[in-house]
């Protein structure tokens, strides 16, 4: 079976941005679901990701985002290249498990299991075999349904780093380190921060006809990034740097809906960039019809997601900040990277 995309067959669609419709008025909005981070600090943080208290938290977690969304917290909108395609599964109050299928061949791929039953659900009704998990990282939201998965699926291999903690990982993986799944080639990225052995899986769409796509995990959102809780502010940034070094047509798939939170806190920081403007209220209509905001670019993020925007002058004096003589250029973007993610907490803290 060949792997490379037929001829006269057309790529996918082409994620873009979209105003609001004539007579509908944008109304910022700080509603957003739970976040399991949100109550920080150290104790906290340690509970979650390293005791079975954590594992607790979740099932308690899964057990109400079922009750509140039995249907899912967005409308699940697959996007399809000849030869692959790719699913969001919206998973407790604002995560995405992505099924990620070899339509030739029926194989497929899950990244981040959260709700094993969600993700279960969505093989059955595509028909396909289960091959792969790949975990970005270990916490809980992003890994807890490996274990219920791999029962069912006794050739199923998980893959992740070892240098985190994920549950029944088979397959520990190396940055750089390729794998495949029938015509799929998905590559490790270790991008530590969120967690030390954060890592990020990139498909290769040039088979397809496709851009690349990169499931980020918590490594980046739609306008944000993850909170670098096991790395500094100089080990994130070089985490970005590895992301958006793939290319500004890349798809970026994000492990959490959280647009309308991050454009909002982007154009605090940001007021005359109209780029963030307008996708702001691209987002807005989205969410008001419950619809889901992924994929964007890389190329849309860096015009106005502010964490890959510390080089950018504008951002720097917005925040009034100004590199000091002889300081390293990266070492006053990591600078800049801290003072946005210290305000972005404080922020969510409000």
């Amino acid at each position: 079976q060949s792997c490379h995309r037929p001829e006269g067959q057309r790529a996918g669609p082409e994620p873009g941005s979209r105003g609001l419709p004539e007579g509908v008025e944008y109304i910022p909005t700080r509603k957003k679901g739970k976040n399991p981070m949100k109550p920080v600090g150290v104790a906290w943080y340690s509970l979650y990701a390293r005791t079975p208290l954590g594992y607790l938290f979740y099932q308690r977690q899964v057990k109400k985002a079922r009750e509140r969304y039995p249907h899912g917290h967005s409308v699940p909108q697959p996007c399809c290249f000849p030869g692959v395609k790719i699913l969001p599964i919206p998973v407790l109050s604002n995560n995405y498990s992505y099924l990620v299928i070899d339509t030739g061949s029926s194989r497929a791929a899950v990244v981040d299991p959260s709700d094993p039953l969600a993700v279960q659900a969505a093989i059955e009704e595509e028909g396909v075999m289960l091959e792969a998990i790949f975990c970005t990282h270990k916490h809980w939201d992003h890994c807890g349904g490996n274990a219920v998965l791999c029962q069912k699926h006794n050739s199923c291999k998980v893959y992740g780093s070892a240098l985190d903690a994920i549950p029944q990982l088979t397959n520990p993986l190396a940055d750089r380190e390729k794998v495949g799944v029938g015509c799929l080639t998905f590559e490790a990225l270790a991008t530590p921060g969120h967690t030390v052995g954060h890592m990020a899986y990139v498909l290769d769409g040039g088979p397809f006809g496709s851009p690349p796509c990169l499931f980020s995990g918590d490594l980046l959102f739609l306008a944000g990034c993850g909170r670098p809780f096991e790395g500094s502010p100089e080990t994130m940034l070089a985490s970005l740097d590895v992301a958006v070094g793939l290319g500004e047509d890349t798809l970026l798939w994000p492990g959490h809906e959280y647009a309308l939170e991050c454009l909002t806190f982007a154009s605090l920081l940001e007021l005359d960039n109209s780029a963030l403007e307008q996708k702001l209220q691209w987002a807005v209509q989205q969410r008001q019809e419950k619809r889901s905001t992924c994929p964007s670019t890389l190329g849309e993020e860096q015009t106005y997601n502010p964490f890959l925007r510390t080089h950018r002058p504008e951002l720097q004096e917005a925040l009034g900040l100004w590199q000091d003589g002889g300081e390293h250029p990266d070492a006053f973007r990591a600078r800049v990277l801290k003072e946005v993610r210290r305000r972005k907490d404080l922020y969510q803290a409000t």
